[in-house]
């Protein structure tokens, strides 16, 4: 799944074809909002990014991905109407994969995104893979599989797997668990967890064990026995 933020209609349209023609699944979205709540439902696999829209700019969208753990390492593409070197720098020194100028081609953008595609792959075969029993997830690919099945888990419940799972036998408490993952400024209660945690055992089928509850203080990762 590709994700675009593009305020201009005619763009984002344009660049969607394209990518669904080519057989990429993606979505577009006019306004940063927007994007933040499907980021909620579902991660990509890579995010193309305008600088210049509103409610916030690119460069701060770009900022918020890199500062979470569970999407620090998502590939991100910038589009932009800049095309000075000043804005290149600034937009690869925030994290940026790649950075692309308007106007440009759109079998050159494509190109570009399978070039950073393939170079996250790469990253991903390096990388550390969490794994429990059949339960298996990769966070820099943002896959998870129960039994050998894909599983599509949202955000919160993305990142609630992996810190349990990065821990194995840590038992965390409510509090702490929202602390990590919801911050320090949530204000909402610590039911939220329980919540997340059963729909997330729900999702996860037989592989939903291995989320063990300790009763009268919190959760850890566990062989499924306890």
């Amino acid at each position: 799944m590709i994700y675009l933020v593009e305020d201009d209609d005619s763009i984002r349209e344009l660049v969607i074809y394209t990518l669904r023609s080519t057989g990429m699944d993606a979505k577009g979205f006019g306004l940063p909002s927007e994007f933040w709540h499907a980021m909620e439902e579902q991660l990509p696999e890579l995010v193309l990014l305008d600088i210049m829209l509103p409610e916030e700019d690119g460069l701060e969208i770009l900022r918020k991905i890199r500062g979470r753990r569970e999407t620090k390492s998502l590939p991100v593409i910038m589009l932009t109407a800049k095309g000075t070197e000043y804005d290149q720098v600034v937009g690869l020194d925030n994290g940026a994969d790649d950075y692309v100028a308007k106007p440009f081609g759109m079998m050159a953008l494509v190109a570009r995104m399978k070039a950073v595609l393939r170079r996250t792959a790469e990253k991903s075969a390096e990388g550390k893979v969490l794994q429990l029993g059949e339960l298996r997830v990769d966070p820099v690919r943002h896959v998870v599989q129960a039994a050998g099945e894909p599983v599509n888990l949202t955000l919160k419940e993305f990142e609630l797997l992996c810190l349990l799972l990065d821990n194995p036998g840590v038992v965390f408490t409510r509090d702490q668990l929202l602390n990590q993952i919801w911050g320090y400024s949530f204000d909402g209660e610590s039911r939220t967890v329980d919540v997340h945690v059963r729909h997330l055992r729900q999702k996860l089928g037989d592989c939903g064990k291995y989320i063990e509850t300790v009763r009268g203080i919190g959760y850890r990762s566990g062989d499924g026995n306890a």
